[in-house]
């Protein structure tokens, strides 16, 4: 089981969406204490970020330390060209 952070930046991100969507998007990130087995969890590549969580229009972008089992979210973003 992982421990999951938020970082400042994604809980200001948060706060900024509607009530039940953030809902949706805390039920979603709770999956990833099972991370690697969570669901749609995807690796990055050539990105500032580890792993993004796709929640509706919404992405959660997250880095995963597997050693010492710690998921950091970094950033909330709704799905737009500029996400990636």
């Amino acid at each position: 089981m992982c421990a999951v952070n938020w970082s400042s930046k994604a809980k200001k991100q948060l706060r900024k969406i509607n009530r039940k969507e953030q809902g949706t998007i805390i039920d979603a990130v709770d999956e990833l204490e099972q991370f690697p087995n969570a669901k749609n969890a995807i690796a990055l590549t050539n990105h500032e970020h580890g792993y993004r969580m796709r929640v509706g229009n919404y992405r959660v972008l997250f880095d995963a330390d597997t050693e010492v089992r710690i998921i950091e979210i970094q950033q909330v973003k709704k799905r737009d060209d500029q996400t990636y």
